[in-house]
């Protein structure tokens, strides 16, 4: 499906999805879904299961068709183009290979299918099996692969005919951690190499902050947020995105000018960010702080760098390895709950429970919610 020409084609979005809709039965599984990519992005969907990511890449591969609103790829309405011609490379959780084919003929089966020159097949396999790091693998089967070859198979796979738009659905899920991690590297050198625009859907945070260009977070069918890696981890634009990238903790209260919380009577300078409603004084609102961003000292000191602290009682410790995660209980907040990590417990005194200590943040790290808006359900 190549790009029309036009003056203008450079600008033309890879995909453009203006109000999205799709229902099954009574759910509602994607909810006025807008945005766009552009060409030789790489786009990852991400939020929990249910949420209406993995509709959202049916609809675009074609295997769905929208209820309402439009969409376009690299400029061209697809509503009734069929799957198999609109030039979309796709790599699933479970990979599907061909067990009785070796590597090098389940990457040349795409070509087959779309009747390239016999001639030509064998050397575009090898320059793409190499591509994924598999030289001199093409005649294993797959059960003499492992997890990890298995995948960059797969990729080549779905990139050996070079479509103008890669998909990926969950393609790391079933890997171990070790692996997993590896294979995002892989999977964003390969899409940098090629320049192929891509679009992942998965369920996790590191995958997406490292992988992409673009972000977008669903919940509850919605598009909560869009924007780029660094931007939604700083500036989350509403509560459910700040919890699901890693906020450890939520502490209810009442907005107050500062702007701040006011929490069973203790005020806690905080920001709002941008993108989300700021909270109205007097108002419930809740405030939002990372573990990693709280400071533990002295009981009735100001940790360093801290533009607040409050008294907390460790309940428990956990060590894990390169840092310790402490779940701390604040009486004076009426017993709210905090979590806190030391990226260093080597350079600091260790905590036990039972121990009292100052937890501290600085006001850049607390954020501020309206506290109705702390689902997926937006305001």
């Amino acid at each position: 499906m190549p790009a029309a020409a036009h003056p203008a084609a450079a600008d033309i979005p890879a995909v453009e999805a203006r109000g999205l809709a799709r229902r099954y039965g009574d759910a509602q599984a994607l909810r006025a879904a807008s945005f766009t990519v552009a060409k030789g992005r790489f786009l990852t969907v991400l939020g929990p299961s249910g949420s209406g990511k993995s509709t959202l890449l049916r609809l675009i591969a074609g295997f769905e068709r929208a209820d309402a609103g439009d969409l376009r790829l690299f400029g061209r309405p697809v509503e009734a183009v069929p799957p198999h011609r609109r030039s979309v490379g796709m790599v699933f959780q479970r990979l599907a290979l061909f067990p009785h084919m070796t590597a090098a003929d389940n990457v040349a089966f795409p070509l087959r299918m779309r009747r390239w020159d016999a001639r030509d097949i064998p050397a575009r396999v090898e320059r793409f099996l190499a591509l994924v790091r598999l030289e001199g693998l093409g005649r294993r089967r797959p059960d003499e692969l492992s997890g990890g070859q298995q995948q960059r198979v797969a990729i080549a796979r779905a990139l050996v005919f070079e479509p103008q738009l890669l998909l990926l659905d969950e393609p790391l899920a079933s890997l171990d951690a070790k692996l997993r991690e590896e294979m995002q590297l892989e999977f964003r050198r390969i899409q940098r190499e090629l320049g192929v625009t891509t679009i992942n859907v998965t369920h996790d945070q590191r995958e997406a902050l490292v992988m992409s260009d673009q972000v977008i977070v669903m919940e509850g069918g919605r598009i909560l947020q869009d924007a780029a890696p660094e931007t939604l981890w700083r500036e989350p634009a509403h509560p459910f995105v700040a919890g699901f990238l890693g906020v450890g903790t939520f502490l209810e209260g009442v907005a107050a000018d500062g702007p701040a919380l006011d929490v069973a009577g203790r005020r806690l300078p905080g920001r709002t960010t941008a993108g989300a409603p700021a909270p109205r004084p007097g108002h419930p609102a809740q405030g939002a702080l990372r573990a990693e961003r709280v400071t533990l000292g002295p009981a009735g000191t100001l940790p360093p760098g801290s533009d607040a602290a409050v008294e907390a009682v460790v309940e428990d410790a956990i060590f894990e390895g390169d840092r310790i995660l402490y779940e701390l209980r604040l009486p004076g907040l009426g017993g709210a709950r905090l979590r806190a990590i030391d990226a260093d417990p080597g350079a600091r005194a260790r905590h036990a429970p039972g121990d009292r200590v100052a937890a501290g943040w600085a006001r850049g790290d607390f954020l501020l919610f309206d506290a109705s808006d702390r689902t997926g359900r937006l305001p």
